[in-house]
């Protein structure tokens, strides 16, 4: 399948954008209470009971390294399904979906993030998207 065919959820992060596949996106909801996990990985925010299925959720701006977090009324955890498995991310926000006319390699650092993260960059008229590699972010 050609990328540019792809549809991509754009969110926001530290006023930074970027996009997950929505192939890979289950469902977009409200931040909600976290149970935490003690003895579990710094980025590891804890668990949600999403309708009786117990999800992890990822602290994308800490795994990242940005510690300057707050959450607002805009804050999202976007499930992912990634490995089998459901996980979530919080977000700042989540924006649109959109299609790419262009999509670039990644540079080696982007915002100061790893540039592995990424599969490359996405090009929607002016926007330019940092496209997030999911199975890196979570597993490695």
């Amino acid at each position: 399948m050609n990328l540019l065919d792809t549809q991509y959820i754009v969110y926001e992060l530290a006023n930074e954008k970027y996009a997950l596949k929505i192939s890979d996106v289950y469902e977009i909801i409200k931040m909600q209470k976290i149970t935490p996990v003690h003895n579990s990985k710094s980025f590891l925010e804890g668990v949600i009971n999403l309708r009786g299925k117990i999800i992890p959720v990822i602290n994308l701006p800490k795994r990242f390294g940005l510690n300057h977090y707050t959450v607002t009324k805009s804050t999202r955890i976007v499930i992912v399904k990634s490995r089998d498995e459901m996980v979530g991310i919080i977000v700042d926000k989540v924006n649109q979906v959109v299609r790419f006319s262009d999509i670039q390699p990644p540079p080696e650092m982007m915002a100061g993030i790893d540039g592995s993260y990424f599969e490359g960059i996405g090009i929607a008229g002016e926007e330019i998207v940092s496209i997030l590699k999911i199975d890196k972010v979570l597993y490695e």
